[in-house]
């Protein structure tokens, strides 16, 4: 079995096609041709090169890179992992389909292979370090093998997708984790991404459970609420109350509901928030979950948008970043990070 990396759009923006229709597709713009066509690579490079003049040779070899798997080298029975764009999630599923082109599709939706999405929105939490390292490559399309990731993940699937080894591999250490071809060596990592999941784990290994809720709280206040939390055990449906000015008579009041398990919550979770909110006079809900939501509560979504917000692994993270200078010193102390700047490299750089 094979493992291959496939990315639903810069932004995710294909995702929830590739969910819904059981399948991935090779999102190439206006690529209308057959790779069934090109017995040889060099045949795929030298047609790229013609179909689209305006770019350096040197991202034709990348894109021929990761174009020839999907007809030549992905096989029924590998798996293939789709990193979400818009949820802090991961999905892994099986090629059950030979590749197929179909022009009637429009672009860019010619190529496709058939999958089984086996599981879904698992929490990137999950994940070793090293693993989401490399699946955090600048391409749509690639081979993931080194630190025999491939058996790693067999071996997560088996134990209910949490890890069963200690991550022990400091991927700043190590070769890059990303296997595709020669053609695509030193592909740019999504460095962003890649500080992102290093803070959620420290995050979670030391403020789990009731020390998730402190960290809300602080973001809270950092943002100019005033708070009260509930102490640890029950904690009737709320575990903050927050509103507006320094006493906390302003408007809106809010009931906050904080979840740090692994595994995304359902639809019933939200509708007792609701209640809630209704029996302590609150004009708004925040609900958190590290584990992320399942799709009950994302169909939600539009009828609860006046009324609800959802925080997501992803949702923390960026708020902690975003308030960092405001937080209580104290909070600080115990998550230490420091700004960095590096050059923004997109895919159309690459």
């Amino acid at each position: 079995m094979s493992l291959w990396l496939f990315r639903a759009g810069a932004s995710g923006e294909y995702e929830n096609k590739f969910l819904t229709d059981k399948r991935v597709y090779l999102t190439w713009e206006d690529l209308d041709v057959d790779l069934r066509s090109f017995s040889e690579k060099t045949a795929l490079f030298n047609y790229l090169r013609i179909k689209y003049p305006h770019d350096k040779p040197g991202r034709a070899r990348n894109w021929t890179g990761q174009i020839w798997p999907m007809a030549h080298d992905i096989q029924i029975g590998d798996w293939v992992i789709l990193p979400s764009k818009v949820r802090p999630a991961v999905h892994i599923g099986k090629v059950i389909g030979e590749y197929v082109y179909d022009a009637s599709l429009g672009s860019p939706y010619y190529h496709y292979r058939t999958i089984n999405w086996f599981a879904t929105d698992i929490p990137r939490s999950n994940f070793d370090q090293d693993i989401l390292y490399s699946i955090g490559a600048f391409m749509t399309v690639c081979r993931i093998s080194r630190n025999d990731a491939e058996q790693r993940i067999k071996k997560m699937a088996a134990n209910n997708w949490k890890s069963s080894i200690a991550n022990t591999v400091d991927p700043a250490f190590n070769n890059l984790n990303v296997e595709n071809s020669e053609e695509t060596a030193g592909e740019e990592i999504d460095l962003e991404q890649y500080a992102k999941d290093r803070i959620a784990k420290y995050i979670i290994r030391k403020f789990k459970g009731h020390g998730l809720t402190m960290i809300i709280e602080a973001i809270l206040q950092a943002q100019g609420y005033t708070t009260y939390k509930s102490p640890e055990g029950v904690d009737k449906g709320v575990d903050i109350l927050a509103a507006p000015g320094e006493l906390g008579f302003g408007r809106p009041r809010i009931c906050v509901q904080v979840k740090s398990s692994d595994s995304p919550i359902d639809r019933p979770t939200l509708d007792q928030l609701i209640g809630v909110m209704q029996n302590f006079n609150a004009d708004q809900g925040l609900l958190v979950s590290w584990g992320g939501f399942k799709s009950s509560i994302d169909k939600e979504i539009p009828a609860q948008f006046f009324r609800v917000r959802l925080w997501d692994q992803q949702s923390i993270i960026d708020e902690l970043l975003r308030y960092y200078d405001k937080l209580d010193e104290d909070i600080k102390a115990e998550i230490p990070l420091k700004r960095i700047w590096t050059l923004a490299i997109s895919e159309e750089e690459n």
